[in-house]
């Protein structure tokens, strides 16, 4: 078994698939429009959706906006140096809304970014051969 996808329900399809591909680097790998039950489909990663975990970007027709709720928590993404990500993703636009640094009681750098429908994107900084989160 393996995690196939994660999907988020957004406002605006196109808003969500330029901030997930502009701003955070991921390739929109495929689309599709089901007009009989007014939906659109966006399927965004950082590959082949036969080897990783992507993240399906749900339009329904008509809505714009949602309740987040307070059980969602955040999708998680590893970069290489978070510092230099953080300063692409905010010239870029994009919302940080944790800077860059050690999480609580660890060595682990993270930092957290917002989508444009306000789902928490968290950045974690990658770690050498040896090394796991929280060390």
């Amino acid at each position: 078994m393996r995690i196939l996808h994660t999907m988020l329900r957004v406002g605006d399809l196109q808003r969500s698939i330029d901030f997930y591909t502009d701003i955070l680097d991921m390739t929109l790998l495929r689309k599709s429009d089901n007009p009989e039950y007014k939906y659109t489909l966006a399927f965004v990663g950082y590959g082949d959706e036969k080897s990783e975990a992507v993240l399906e970007l749900t339009y329904n027709w008509g809505t714009d906006s949602y309740d987040l709720g307070n059980a969602y928590g955040h999708v998680a993404i590893e970069v290489d140096d978070i510092y230099a990500a953080c300063e692409k993703i905010r010239t870029a636009g994009g919302n940080i809304t944790r800077e860059p640094g050690p999480v609580k009681g660890g060595t682990t750098e993270i930092a957290f970014v917002e989508d444009p429908d306000g789902y928490k994107i968290e950045l974690i900084n990658k770690k050498f051969a040896g090394q796991g989160l929280g060390q």
